[in-house]
Formats: C-alpha cells, structure tokens, sequence
C-alpha cells in the first residue's frame, strides 16, 4: 500500500480492471447513435416553437446562424410533439447512466501528464474538455428543466440551446476521431468470441486464438486506458455493462410513463408529473401551471368582466362567453404535451375554431398568422404565436369546454387555447386577447 501513488496522474493510480478500449468502445457506440438522436430532437422541439413567427416565440436572441429555421411546425399527426418531446427528455434520461459509465472509463486520459505534447494534441484536449463539460452541462440543465429545478442562473432556454451547439460541435469532432478506432475494437472482440466459440466446439486449436492477438475476457487488453497494476476484478466487463444497461432500463421504465399519460403516468416515479392524474373528474389531469401561481384574479374571469378582444384587418370584436356559445362549437380530442417531457392523454375540448374567429374579422379565406395573449401575470410564455397552418386546422380551438365540463380556473377558464401537434406552452390558457394578421 506504500508504494500506491496517492496522485491521479500517476499511470499506476488507476487500479479498476474493467477499464480498457472494448468497454469504453462499446460506451462510446451507444452514445454516438443516442446523443445523435438527442440532438435532432432537440432540433425539432426548437422547430416546434415556429421561432421566426414572433419574437415571443424564441427566448434566445441574438443566435445568429445558430437559429436556423426548418420548417413550419406541421399541426398532424395530433401525437406529433407528444412523441419527440417524449423521446427526447426518455432518452436524455435514459442515457445518463451510460454517459456517467463513459466518463469514468476515460477518466485516467483527464489527467495525463504532460498537458499537451504537441499543438495537435492540445486542440485534441481543449475538445475534450469541451465534450465533457458541455455533455455534463446538458443532461444536467436537461434533468433541472424536467424535475423543475430553475436553479441554474438565466433561462432555460438560451443557456440548453447555446450549450447544445457547444457540446454537440465537440462531439461530432470527438467521433470523426474516434469511432473508426472504436467500431474496429468492437469488431475485434466479436471476432474473438467468435473463434473462442470455435475452440469450445473443437473446430481451431485454442493456441491459434491466443497467436491471432485477439482478447478475450481474461486476456488483458493493450492501451493507455488499460490499469498498469489491475486489482483483481470482481465482476467482469460484460457484467458491467450489464449494470449500465440495468441502470438505464431503469430510469426508462421510472420515466416513459409521463410521455405516454393515461394509466402509464402511474410508472413514472421519477417525473415530477408522473404518478396518477392529480384529481378526478372532467378537469382531473395535469397541468404546469396553477392560476394562483399565473396572477389570474377570479374577478376578470368572471361573466360579468371578461370579454375576449379579437382584432384583424376589418377592427375590433369584443366578445363576452354568452356571444361565444352563440356561435358554431366543435370538438377535437386533443393531448396537451409539454417541452419537460410530459403530456396528458387525449382530451376532449369543445369551443369557437380559430378559424371562425378569423372571419370575424375580415378573414373569410386562408386565416393569417395569431398573436395570443394572456391574462396571466408573469411568465415567459403569457403572450405567444401561432402560425397560419395552426389557426386554420379545424382542429384548434378556443376552448371553452373540457370533457363536457367548463374549464376548471387552472385549465384556463374561462378559455383557452388549443392546437394539435403544438408544445403545450403554445396552448396559451387565461385568453384575453386575440391578433390576426402577418407576423
């Protein structure tokens, strides 16, 4: 024990016998197909904001070329966001145990000595600083953001979208270099376990394995993540990975139920809108926000006070409840799913369609873009936009109704909107006001 160095970067500090190219090889493989997919959804959520609608839509100003728009947010199928909002926050959740695993299998490289041997290997370890720090930064804003922990300094919004691009740009050159190497370790192995297989069947003699080079479990790995004096291992390498994987399947099961809603919340133990719907009854499933918590005073939600303002090209309708079920309702069966990951089961809404309020206005044709806001106090999404493709779906609504009941005060009574395929923060509740035209 005397002759242990106390100092991580001594070679010999690093004991572990489960370190090696195979198993940091296998991590990084899974990660390159899964942040990949992370990443792309993440691209897809931002598209699903409209960003270039309005600038309440986009909470990340001045993002330059960064901020790219894809394309205007379908509104069909109505499980659209539902299901890459879901993936993403999953599989965000799902990974972490793996990307902890890859972490600590290279861990001995962060404290190599010297810092940098060359230009090229100083640019090679400011990436890999970038990637480790960026990927913590991520999937821990990420993880806050779901569990609701605004703990981190500034908005959500900006500081994941800027740290998306930093870490992302590290990891695409972390694989340019890397997986080539990892994809030919993986192949070796398998090759290995293949002829090890022969041998067992009498089909190679076992001393041509061992000549071949290849390393089998028990025959010690070459590289630099390889411990110089292993203690002696207590599980093995597949048997690690097996806890990894144990360890994800884990977090899957505890968190995919809030995605799905319905019966399946019950197994999200882990999300903060997992477990049972939160009440009974027609207005009986979840909700973000409570109107307590949004400001709304029951006195401008009453009858007698409250009129919905609708402006377009021919002026101004003022709208009270009594007028708004004098005209045509509909109902659409409709999730509200939200950027944290969750959603409700389908919903039956009733109202005024977007649309119709559009022709009061002067749009008997294609309806234009709408500008929506809210009585709500404070928040970053009290006022918020839709896109022409949105309002004309006879699909969105101004809903006054839930489940054939009037919306409950934290549903947004006394209307609200909803859209099918759009992020739940789009679906503004509290209406006060509604804009018509090209935004």
């Amino acid at each position: 024990m005397r002759d242990r160095p106390r100092l991580p970067v001594s070679p010999a500090f690093w004991r572990s016998p489960l370190r090696g190219p195979w198993f940091t090889s296998v991590l990084g493989l899974v990660l390159l197909v899964g942040i990949t997919v992370l990443f792309v959804t993440g691209l897809l959520s931002y598209a699903a904001y409209n960003p270039d609608l309005s600038p309440v839509n986009d909470t990340t100003p001045g993002k330059g070329v960064l901020g790219f728009y894809l394309f205007p947010w379908p509104t069909g199928p109505v499980w659209l966001y539902r299901f890459t909002q879901g993936l993403h926050v999953t599989l965000g959740i799902t990974l972490i145990p793996v990307l902890l695993a890859k972490l600590w299998s290279v861990v001995p490289r962060l404290f190599a000595l010297p810092p940098a041997r060359s230009l090229a290997h100083a640019l090679e370890r400011i990436s890999l600083l970038l990637l480790v720090g960026g990927g913590l930064f991520e999937f821990t804003t990420g993880v806050l953001n779901v569990q609701l922990d605004y703990v981190f300094p500034g908005s959500f919004y900006p500081l994941h979208f800027y740290g998306a691009w930093v870490f992302f740009a590290a990891f695409v050159a972390h694989a340019v270099l890397k997986a080539p190497a990892a994809v030919r370790t993986v192949r070796r192995r398998r090759r290995g376990d293949a002829r090890e297989a022969d041998v067992r069947r009498g089909g190679v003699p076992e001393e041509g394995v061992r000549r071949g080079g290849v390393p089998e479990e028990g025959v010690r790995e070459e590289g630099d993540l390889v411990a110089s004096r292993p203690d002696a291992p207590t599980v093995s390498r597949r048997g690690a990975l097996a806890l990894v994987g144990g360890g994800s399947l884990l977090l899957f099961l505890t968190t995919v139920g809030q995605s799905l809603g319905g019966p399946f919340r019950r197994t999200a133990l882990l999300a903060p809108h997992g477990g049972p719907d939160p009440a009974g009854g027609p207005n009986g499933f979840q909700i973000n926000k409570t109107a307590a918590y949004a400001g709304i005073d029951p006195a401008e939600t009453g009858e007698d006070a409250w009129r919905l303002v609708v402006t377009g090209r021919t002026g101004t309708v003022r709208l009270d409840r009594a007028q708004l079920l004098r005209m045509p309702l509909h109902s659409s069966s409709l999730p509200i799913a939200c950027v944290e990951g969750w959603s409700t089961a389908d919903q039956w809404w009733r109202g005024v369609r977007l649309r119709d309020l559009a022709a009061l206005v002067g749009y008997d044709g294609d309806p234009p873009d709408l500008f929506v806001e809210s009585l709500q106090r404070h928040g970053a999404f009290r006022r918020a936009a839709l896109r022409a493709n949105q309002v004309a779906d006879g699909r969105s609504l101004l809903a006054l109704y839930v489940n054939g009941e009037e919306l409950s005060p934290d549903h947004g009574h006394p209307a609200r909107i909803i859209v099918p395929a759009a992020p739940g923060v789009l679906n503004t509740k509290w209406v006060a006001r509604l804009t018509f035209g090209d935004l």
